[in-house]
């Protein structure tokens, strides 16, 4: 017994000196219950990413390897660099603008397309180790770093309701409320209350608890379908078709200066986002709303995007589901360091990850966003000059289902809107460079 605790004991003051537990006052419990939480909130990356890809002619089973290895990579980064809870993968949206976009719209093969990612990926390594993106959050405005917490919590709420099937298309109004008929609605609604209720008893872990739980009801329900084995060895030759197949040198020769420039403005400025709407949910942010030890996040986020191009994969990001993990009480690196190894793990039981349906994730991702909507009362809505801009920077996230749009359409219309009304001298001086350079981005890239 005592040699099992001396043995124990080196482990857990490793575990305490690299990540500060006490410090930031939580434990490896409440770490471990984080990570599950975030992998499960964002697992569906594992199927979703390589079938986006795979239509450009990038093998399925190729990307998945590459999607799994970046997101180990990146999160375990973000994880021993900065010590934050903030998970890293492919981004959503990016993918589509690979394929979309880059491949099918202007023509190019998906070699080239990683290549235009890799090069992006260095340029964020440069803007990050000069300090200019770190420079970028200190001069997001106080009203805005509150809207764009908000505004990200309505889009991932936006999210899960389209996952859910609560939210649908509609070609009168273009959404509508989707069908009670339908099973994995229903499922996804007594998801929500689950949630709601394990939240609101203040039951630990209540976000993975609501998972699991809306995942065994949707067995007898046929939503939940049962796991045709429970665990594969994973073939790595798998892998080769994808790994190391970047033509930098084509992107280069074809001077993809708009596509390049595409994923470093929508990658950096989702980043930046993400890090500032899920630190002030979880109180990283300093007095003075900075965010300690940015310039390490934003590395993590550009190294990952560097070495997801060599796996195979278009620009890695944040994940605005980290909220998932901090709202369970994800604090520390070690939370990442969970949902890697959940990422590496899930490689050998793909069967048994598969079988948690969209319609058990969703309601924590609604949830959450609903959690995220606190900061709107640090907003001055009795000061238009104040108002305007947190509203449209928080509309404009769902309306147009992008974080990055509303962070540019914040920072648009607060200095102008500042600068009318006489309080010019209030705004930072990068707050103008940065609205006159999303005015500028709008009218090249529409």
């Amino acid at each position: 017994m005592s040699t099992r605790n001396s043995t124990a004991q080196p482990s857990r003051d490793w575990v305490e000196r690299q990540f500060k537990l006490k410090e930031n006052k939580t434990n490896v419990r409440t770490e471990v219950m984080a990570g599950i939480t975030t992998f499960m909130t964002m697992a569906y990356i594992l199927f979703v990413n390589p079938s986006i890809l795979s239509e450009t002619g990038m093998p399925f089973d190729a990307v998945l390897m590459a999607t799994a290895f970046s997101a180990v990579l990146a999160t375990l980064l973000m994880a021993f660099l900065a010590n934050y809870p903030f998970a890293l993968a492919p981004g959503m949206g990016l993918n589509a603008y690979f394929t979309y976009s880059v491949v099918f719209g202007m023509g190019y093969t998906w070699e080239t397309a990683l290549g235009a990612v890799f090069i992006s990926g260095v340029v964020f390594i440069v803007l990050s180790l000069s300090g200019i993106r770190e420079m970028i959050i200190e001069a997001v405005p106080a009203t805005l770093k509150s809207a764009i917490s908000a505004g990200i919590g309505l889009f991932i709420a936006f999210i899960g309701v389209q996952n859910a099937g609560l939210v649908v298309v509609d070609p009168a109004t273009m959404v509508a409320l989707g069908s009670f008929h339908e099973p994995a609605t229903i499922l996804a609604a007594l998801g929500i209350l689950i949630t709601g209720i394990l939240l609101a008893r203040n039951i630990k872990g209540a976000l993975l608890w609501g998972i699991l739980i809306t995942t065994i009801i949707g067995i007898p329900m046929g939503v939940t379908q049962m796991p045709t084995g429970f665990m594969q060895i994973p073939r790595f030759a798998t892998w080769a078709p994808v790994f190391g197949k970047l033509d930098i040198r084509g992107a280069l020769g074809l001077g993809l200066l708009e596509v390049v420039f595409a994923f470093l403005f929508v990658d950096m400025f989702d980043t930046i986002g993400t890090l500032i709407g899920v630190s002030q949910n979880a109180g990283f942010l300093d007095k003075n709303g900075r965010l300690p030890r940015a310039s390490r996040a934003l590395l993590a986020d550009s190294l990952g995007t560097v070495a997801g191009a060599v796996f195979g994969t278009p620009t890695v990001t944040t994940y605005v589901e980290s909220a998932a993990g901090v709202a369970v009480g994800g604090r520390t690196g070690l939370s990442n360091v969970i949902t890697a190894g959940c990422f590496l793990l899930s490689l050998f039981f793909l069967p048994i990850i598969g079988v948690v349906p969209a319609a058990a994730t969703a309601p924590a991702l609604i949830v959450v966003g609903a959690m995220m909507l606190k900061p709107v009362v640090n907003i001055n809505w009795g000061s238009m000059d104040e108002a305007l801009p947190a509203f449209i920077a928080i509309a404009a996230m769902p309306f147009t289902y992008s974080i990055a749009t509303g962070i540019a359409l914040g920072f648009v219309v607060y200095p102008i809107i500042k600068f009318a009304s006489g309080k010019g001298k209030e705004v930072h001086w990068l707050t103008y460079v940065l609205g006159a350079l999303f005015v500028v981005r709008f009218i090249y890239l529409g």
